[in-house]
C-alpha cells in the first residue's frame, strides 16, 4: 500500500470510528443493545442528508492537520525552526471558533483552507477541557499547565502528528499539542503515545512493536505511570482468552486519556486482522464510544 493511501486510511478510518460511535456515546451497553440489537451498533447511522455525522474528535483531528501543515510551511518558508506550540494553538483556536463566535481580536485567525467548511461549524458534544483551555488568554504548556485535565480530548486528535514526524519527534510534538488543552501528564502523554504509535505503524512496524517501544519511551517522562499501566493491561488482555466486552470493561469507560487509548489499543490488537470487528468492539461499551472508535 502506498504511503499516501495509509495516511488517508488513518484519517478516514478515524472519522468512521468517530461516526460509528457518536450515536451511542452517552448510552449504556444495555441501552445500545436495546436500540441496535444484541451485538450493538454495527453500521453507520445516517442523517436526513444520508450522511453519517462525525464529532469534535474528527473536527479537532482535521485542525491538527491544519496546524501540522502550517508548521511545515513556516519551516520551509523561513528555512529554520518554527514555533510549533503557537502554530498548533492558533489552529486549535480556529476549531474553537467553529463552536462559538470569535471576538473581534480573533478575526485575524480565521484564514486558511479548513475553517470555511461550514459542515465543521456544528456542535456535537465538544469536550469542556478543550473549550475552556482554548478560551483562556494564555497557552498551556507542560511546564505551565493550563489545567489538571486528563480527559481524552488530547489523545483523540493526535494521529496526524504521527503521520508526518518520525517516532521521537511525533512523541515530543504529541506532548506539546496535548498540553495545549490538557495539563495532567496522562492527558498529554496519551497524545504523545498515540502519535508515536502511528509514526511506527506508518513506517511498517507491527502494532505490538510500536506499543512496546512507546511504553519504554513513556517511562522516561514524569507522570507516565497511568499510561504505561493501562497500555500494559491492554496488551495482556488482548493475549488472554477473555470475552472482549469483559476485557473492555476492565479497561474503564474511556472518558480519560489512558482508558480511551487502552481500549483502542486493545481492540486493534485483539482484532488486528479484522478492522471492522475491532471498530465494532471499540464503540460498543458503556463509555466514550466515539473517541475510542476514532482512536
Amino acid at each position: 500500500m502506498e504511503r499516501s493511501q495509509r495516511i488517508a486510511g488513518c484519517l478516514i478510518g478515524g472519522a468512521i470510528g468517530d461516526a460509528l460511535g457518536w450515536p451511542v456515546e452517552f448510552l449504556s451497553m444495555s441501552a445500545i443493545r436495546k436500540a441496535y440489537g444484541e451485538d450493538g451498533i454495527d453500521d453507520l447511522v445516517k442523517n436526513k442528508e444520508n450522511l453519517a455525522e462525525f464529532t469534535d474528535d474528527t473536527q479537532m483531528t482535521l485542525f491538527t492537520v491544519d496546524g501540522v501543515l502550517r508548521y511545515l510551511g513556516a519551516k520551509k518558508k523561513t528555512q529554520k525552526e518554527a514555533d510549533f506550540t503557537k502554530i498548533m494553538h492558533a489552529s486549535y483556536r480556529r476549531w474553537l471558533f467553529t463552536q462559538q463566535a470569535p471576538r473581534d481580536e480573533d478575526m485575524r485567525l480565521l484564514n486558511g483552507w479548513l475553517y470555511p467548511h461550514r459542515e465543521l461549524h456544528v456542535r456535537r458534544a465538544p469536550g469542556n477541557s478543550c473549550l475552556s483551555a482554548l478560551s483562556e488568554p494564555w497557552i498551556g504548556t507542560i511546564g505551565d499547565p493550563i489545567n489538571t485535565s486528563k480527559g481524552c480530548g488530547a489523545v483523540m486528535r493526535a494521529a496526524p502528528i504521527g503521520l508526518v514526524f518520525d517516532a521521537e519527534e511525533a512523541f515530543t510534538k504529541g506532548m506539546i499539542a496535548g498540553a495545549l488543552t490538557h495539563g495532567h501528564p496522562s492527558g498529554y502523554l496519551g497524545s504523545a503515545a498515540l502519535a508515536r504509535i502511528i509514526a511506527e505503524l506508518l513506517r511498517g512496524e507491527s502494532l505490538s512493536y510500536a506499543l512496546g517501544t512507546t511504553m519504554e519511551r513513556l517511562k522516561s517522562e514524569t507522570g507516565h505511570e497511568e499510561c504505561v499501566l493501562y497500555l500494559k493491561k491492554a496488551y495482556e488482555l488482548a493475549l488472554a482468552e477473555i470475552e472482549p466486552t469483559r476485557s473492555i470493561e476492565a479497561l474503564g469507560l474511556g472518558w480519560v486519556a489512558e482508558e480511551a487509548l487502552a481500549i483502542a489499543v486493545y481492540c486493534a490488537l485483539k482484532f488486528e486482522n479484522d478492522g471492522q470487528r475491532a471498530l465494532r468492539y471499540a464503540v460498543n461499551h458503556d463509555g466514550d464510544s466515539d473517541s475510542t472508535g476514532a482512536i
